[in-house]
């Protein structure tokens, strides 16, 4: 792939349907539970990413079988039952939270376990405190190489002994959801006290969600500001059938849900999400399909599980010129936050200002996406149009700013930041300086490797299909 990558913008009005990965939050999340009970399981449509390839690779490090099948997207775990068969292992988790974050709280599991764990430069910065010490105080013994708190690090354990836990996890939800899904595994009832101002919830209700469907019994208690999770030990997870369907990715899908409102004055672009419903009810970025609504995209929902996202111009104004997305005003993402970058990346084409709100903790995910996100988009609107503060990030639209910064053209860094990429990479799409030549390029393109290895090669294809209809007066889907 060419580095940097010209955005090639399309210059032709869209109708696609498009299949985005299986979603990268359920699938390490069931690979986790998978080899936690004790059946064979073929789960389809699985992500490959390299976060599930790491975690798939870890498992089998530690000596629970797995077997894939990337062609078909398909994963088949051996579960264990709770049991580690390997009592030492080297474990490298890359950048990925999930497996940073499961999989060192799945490790605890193990009564005599020596596991030595590291991750990538930026891995090594993103905080596993919270996570650490709940499981200090359920007897795991941990040895830093660097700094208290972050990889590497090295780890023993002694089992889960369960009780009652204090944990912090305002760094991240995966914390909670890691203590979560291995809390039936414990010698006793587990007991997990947090402050609930400090969780963000979504993502925690997907875990839920996931170990109640599998036959887990859980309490969820607020008392005030406190919040308590009782999850009863004891109970293996069991899945009604052998196979299981991985609900389709909406933080994926939020870049071809944006993409109809870069539309800068054709007729209506339409794009489909094939079989979006499924498992959308646990995914907390479906609250990014009602701001995509706020800005003027029409969404329908089909029977067949489609999501139909259309964007049409209006034209119908005195001037008879077409109109632009509208922004949504101020957003709090604090509890869809990955999903933020797509808004921010297309918010210089809106009518308005947009002020994202929320999105602190984002500082310690991948990169700085706050900071990643701002320093990008002053290379499009210049300074005094991008208010960057620790919490948010207010985007001012200046049309001749946007249209200075084309002409002369644009390298995106995206900071090895999958969602950096993606979500630049339609604002790219736009056809600023109407010549239908690319004026956007994409630095380190390979780093949607991460969560949606094939990114590019859909857009594109969407583009070339959307250009052939157009030259050959076909109707859509003639050419496949």
């Amino acid at each position: 792939m060419q580095d940097p990558l010209p955005i090639v913008p399309f210059a032709q009005p869209i109708r696609a349907r498009v299949r985005v990965p299986g979603s990268k939050s359920l699938t390490n999340r069931v690979l986790i539970l998978a080899a936690l009970s004790n059946q064979q399981i073929t789960f389809r449509n699985a992500l490959f990413s390299r976060d599930t390839r790491i975690m798939v690779q870890a498992l089998d490090q530690l000596g629970i079988r797995v077997e894939t099948d990337e062609g078909s997207s398909t994963i088949v775990v051996d579960g264990t039952g709770g049991w580690i068969p390997n009592e030492e292992a080297t474990l490298h988790v890359g950048n990925a939270g999930t497996v940073a974050r499961f999989l060192t709280a799945f490790l605890a599991l193990r009564e005599d376990g020596v596991y030595h764990l590291d991750g990538d430069e930026a891995m090594r910065k993103r905080p596993m405190e919270g996570l650490l010490e709940a499981l200090e105080s359920q007897g795991a013994e941990f040895e830093f190489q660097g700094e208290r708190g972050y990889f590497p690090f090295t780890m023993r354990t002694h089992g889960l002994k369960g009780g009652e836990v204090a944990v912090d996890a305002s760094a991240s939800s995966q914390i909670l959801s890691a203590l979560l899904m291995i809390a039936p595994y414990a010698l006793s009832e587990c007991s997990f006290e947090l402050n609930a101002t400090n969780v963000r919830r979504p993502f925690v209700h997907m875990t839920l969600g996931l170990m109640k469907e599998l036959g887990q019994e859980i309490d969820e208690s607020i008392n005030g500001n406190l919040l308590n999770f009782r999850v009863a030990r004891g109970n293996s997870y069991k899945f009604t059938s052998d196979e299981y369907v991985i609900g389709a990715d909406m933080t994926a899908a939020s870049y071809f849900l944006a993409l109809p409102l870069v539309n800068r004055g054709g007729p209506t672009w339409s794009v489909a999400i094939a079989d979006l419903q499924r498992g959308l009810t646990w995914q907390g970025d479906r609250q990014f399909i009602p701001v995509m609504e706020q800005c003027g995209l029409q969404v329908y929902y089909r029977p067949n599980g489609d999501v139909i996202a259309e964007f049409t111009p209006d034209t119908t104004g005195p001037t008879h010129q077409p109109s632009v997305a509208e922004s949504p005003g101020t957003v709090d993402f604090r509890e869809f936050s990955d999903t933020f970058l797509t808004l921010a990346a297309i918010a210089p084409l809106f009518d308005g200002p947009t002020k994202i709100t929320g999105i602190a903790h984002t500082r310690h995910q991948e990169t700085d996406r706050v900071s990643a996100m701002a320093t990008e988009l002053r290379k499009l609107l210049g300074p005094a149009n991008v208010i960057e503060e620790e919490d948010s990030l207010e985007i001012i639209p200046d049309p001749e700013s946007l249209r200075a910064a084309a002409e002369r053209g644009v390298e995106i860094e995206t900071y090895e930041d999958h969602r950096v990429a993606m979500s630049f990479a339609i604002l790219g799409c736009a056809n600023v300086r109407g010549d239908n030549q690319p004026w956007l390029k994409i630095r380190d393109p390979q780093c949607c490797g991460k969560t949606f290895p094939h990114f590019f090669e859909i857009l594109r294809l969407i583009r070339e299909d959307s250009d052939y209809q157009y030259q050959t007066r076909t109707p859509w889907g003639a050419r496949a």
